[in-house]
């Protein structure tokens, strides 16, 4: 079931729109942050090759409500895509906040240099009232058959009254725990729990292993995502959910669980109805 987002939007508060996959508007203290925008038909170079969306998107991209700050966690195919980029340019003047040697794609893609912020890790910048700060990750990066030139990153975004983690695409491991007490608590964390596989442990979390890390954050209200989008992996696409759900009800973690295009208001998380089983 995929949602059309109304047109009541709060300038205030902590809200979150889940578009598919990892793509979400995080609203914060009046700012708009857009995570990972990916609005193409495939995750591939190639337009007619390569895993496909398994529900369409739930607006287009010119209807999303305009960003203040555009954040790219790595520059892997699902998650940095060009024709998106091409219309985020077009469309708004935000800029994009993204890990070291990610600028260089943005500029062959036409990207002034001057809508470019590139991070290292523990690097902070300031957008619309709101701080981001690039974290670490264990992941990797590549394009076509370039490998690790570019940085991968997690996100801290910190308004004036509200924090949020965004995990990226990453293998569980000890830095959660430094990242929650440099940063935390947080109210919400969007972390990744699909496309995982005993053979890529490093690179991505379990279900499991993301309720562990908004535990080790030290975040309030967890989000899925990376999931249910495009199958990137050899379980089903609604497992990761499922075993999220599990979890999160034995680690008595608070847990949202949006449809496709869902507005959550995080003051106010709707209880989850394993909408996703009855499919």
């Amino acid at each position: 079931p995929v949602v059309t987002p109304g047109s009541d939007r709060s300038s205030e508060g902590l809200y979150v729109t889940w578009y598919g996959h990892a793509s979400s508007l995080v609203e914060i203290d009046g700012a708009r942050v857009l995570l990972d925008p990916v609005w193409s038909e495939r995750v591939s170079p190639s337009a007619l090759v390569g895993p496909k969306r398994l529900h369409p998107v739930p607006v287009p991209l010119e209807d999303v409500p305009p960003a203040d700050a555009i954040v790219i966690s790595h520059d892997h195919y699902d998650h940095l895509d060009l024709p998106t980029v091409r219309t985020l340019l077009r469309t708004t003047n935000a800029p994009f906040l993204v890990p070291l040697g990610i600028g260089a794609h943005l500029e062959r893609w036409g990207v002034p240099a001057a809508r470019i912020v590139e991070l290292d890790w523990g690097q902070r910048a300031e957008v619309a009232g709101v701080r981001f700060t690039a974290t670490a990750a264990q992941h990797f990066s590549g394009r076509g058959l370039s490998r690790d030139g570019t940085l991968w990153a997690s996100w801290v975004i910190a308004g004036p009254e509200h924090r949020v983690f965004y995990t990226g695409d990453t293998g569980y491991f000890d830095g959660f725990a430094a990242i929650g007490a440099e940063h935390g608590p947080f109210d919400l964390s969007l972390v990744q729990v699909g496309a995982y596989d005993p053979m890529w442990s490093d690179i991505h979390m379990t279900p499991e292993q993301g309720v562990a890390a908004h535990q080790d954050v030290q975040a309030h209200v967890l989000i899925p995502v990376h999931w249910g989008t495009f199958n990137l992996a050899l379980h089903s696409w609604s497992e990761p959910v499922d075993r999220l759900w599990r979890e999160a009800k034995a680690q008595d973690v608070r847990l949202a669980v949006p449809r496709p295009g869902e507005r959550v208001d995080l003051t106010d998380p709707p209880i989850v109805d394993g909408w996703w089983q009855a499919l």
